[in-house]
C-alpha cells in the first residue's frame, strides 16, 4: 500500500463517518445500507425519498469519479491480470453467479443480524452499542473465515 491509497482510504472513511454523522444529526436515522436499501425497495410512505437520495448519492460517486477518469487506483482495467490482485472494484474474480451468490447471503446475514457493518460497524460502534460490537466481531470472524477457506480451502487465492 503507498501513502496515495492510504489517504484515499482515509478520505473515504471520513466521508463516510461524515456521511453517516449527517444522517443521524438531520434526520435521526442509523447509516445502514442493508436498512436503507431494504426500506427504498419494500416501504412506502416518506422515508423512501432521503433512502433513495442516499443510494443515489452512493452509487453515483464513483461512477462520477471513473467518468472522469479518477479510479484513485481501487479499479482494475479489464483484461489487467497484473492489476487484479489489488482491485476492489472491476471484472468479479469468481463470476457474476459467485457474486450473485454471494450477495444473497450477505443479505440474508443482514437480514439475520438486524444490520450490516456500516450499520453496526460505523453507527453502532460510534454509539457503543454491545449489540453492534458482537455483530461486527461476527461479521470480521466469517470474512476471515471465508477468505481463508476460498484461498487455502478451495486454492482461490494468487
Amino acid at each position: 500500500m503507498d501513502l496515495s491509497s492510504a489517504l484515499h482510504g482515509l478520505l473515504g472513511g471520513g466521508l463516510i463517518g461524515l456521511a453517516a454523522t449527517l444522517l443521524m444529526a438531520l434526520l435521526g436515522r442509523i447509516a445502514g445500507i442493508s436498512g436503507i436499501l431494504s426500506g427504498a425497495l419494500f416501504e412506502r410512505g416518506s422515508d423512501r425519498g432521503w433512502r433513495l437520495a442516499f443510494l443515489l448519492g452512493l452509487v453515483s460517486g464513483p461512477a462520477l469519479l471513473l467518468l472522469l477518469g479518477l479510479d484513485w487506483g481501487n479499479v482494475a482495467p479489464r483484461g489487467d491480470v497484473a492489476a487484479l490482485g489489488s482491485a476492489v472494484v472491476g471484472t468479479p474474480l469468481a463470476g457474476m453467479p459467485t457474486m450473485l451468490l454471494a450477495g444473497l447471503l450477505v443479505g440474508l446475514g443482514t437480514g439475520l443480524g438486524s444490520g450490516c457493518t456500516s450499520g453496526h460497524g460505523v453507527c453502532g460502534l460510534a454509539r457503543l452499542s454491545p449489540r453492534s460490537l458482537a455483530a461486527t466481531l461476527v461479521f470480521l470472524l466469517m470474512a476471515m473465515l471465508t477468505v481463508f477457506s476460498v484461498h487455502q480451502l478451495a486454492g482461490g487465492g494468487a
